[in-house]
């Protein structure tokens, strides 16, 4: 069933009172965890009797006890944050079908998308976790279905037939006739297309952490499709640099017969933006 306006703003108001508390379990759990840290720091290697070393070694322990703990309460306060994300976006949704699709002014657009990226949930890995599908440079699994709401690129044509990628949100999808119905983006176009699922690529549902999954990223060299900035449209393009932290973007050349190179000069695009796919499509 649906949610109420009324029954939205009661969960999100719940996850927030959550999210408070969570906050302040973290920091109790920090403090607490200081003095092991302390001792470590002042724990001297001179003596090595066995009793020390074993001293050591449960100071050792109780810290990463300590740091496991707090990890935990961390990654159960940013669900929380994810929860209400989920929460807005089917109230959004909710009022689109509704008829009642806010108008997006271009400027608003583009600061609403480098938002967008910037604050997709980061997946950190634990050690011997496989990356799911949809983080970072990992493709969706077959048989895949997005979900109404789900950002997606989009192979359309243009006035002149030319077909070109686009960055579009999915309406729904027509399992009858294994096609998505999806709304352009740019509010200046207002087009709504009905495409087979092979003309649909989902965007990445999560940013990879370069620092603990690099693997998850799309290597140096990688040709990919990338949003060229101030557009909503995809364009051909060269990694010419992975992400170092897990605020950075790509590096990415975009293919441009205007340089005489015929690339761009490096230009910094989210993690959210890039994606795998072959197109002969050059730059604007």
């Amino acid at each position: 069933m649906p949610l109420t306006s009324e029954q939205a703003a009661k969960q999100v108001e719940d996850r927030l009172r959550e999210i408070n508390s969570l906050v302040h379990d973290i920091n109790n759990k920090r403090l607490a965890s200081e003095p092991n840290i302390v001792k470590l720091q002042e724990k001297t290697f001179d003596d090595k009797s066995t009793a020390n070393q074993q001293k050591l070694k449960n100071l050792y322990k109780n810290a990463m006890q300590d740091a496991i703990a707090e990890e935990n309460l961390i990654r159960e306060a940013l669900k929380k944050v994810q929860d209400i994300r989920n929460i807005r976006n089917e109230r959004r949704i909710q009022a689109r079908n509704a008829g009642n699709k806010e108008t997006i002014r271009r400027g608003a657009l583009m600061k609403m998308l480098q938002i967008s990226a910037q604050t997709l949930p980061l997946f950190v890995s634990k050690p011997g976790e496989k990356i799911p599908p949809l983080c970072g440079a990992v493709q969706a699994e077959a048989g895949y279905v997005a979900k109404p709401g789900d950002m997606v690129a989009a192979l359309v044509k243009g006035l002149e037939e030319e077909e070109n990628w686009i960055l579009a949100e999915v309406v729904q999808f027509l399992p009858g006739v294994n096609k998505y119905e999806v709304d352009d983006i740019d509010e200046e176009q207002k087009d709504r297309h009905i495409l087979s699922k092979r003309k649909i690529v989902p965007l990445p549902l999560m940013r990879a952490n370069p620092e603990t999954d690099g693997h998850a990223l799309f290597p140096k060299g990688t040709t990919v499709m990338a949003l060229y900035p101030q557009t909503t449209c995809f364009y051909k393009a060269i990694i010419h640099a992975l992400p170092q932290t897990s605020t950075d973007e790509y590096e990415v050349l975009f293919e441009d017969q205007n340089y005489p190179e015929g690339y761009s000069p490096p230009l910094y695009i989210s993690q959210r933006y890039v994606i795998a796919i072959k197109s002969n499509k050059k730059g604007p």
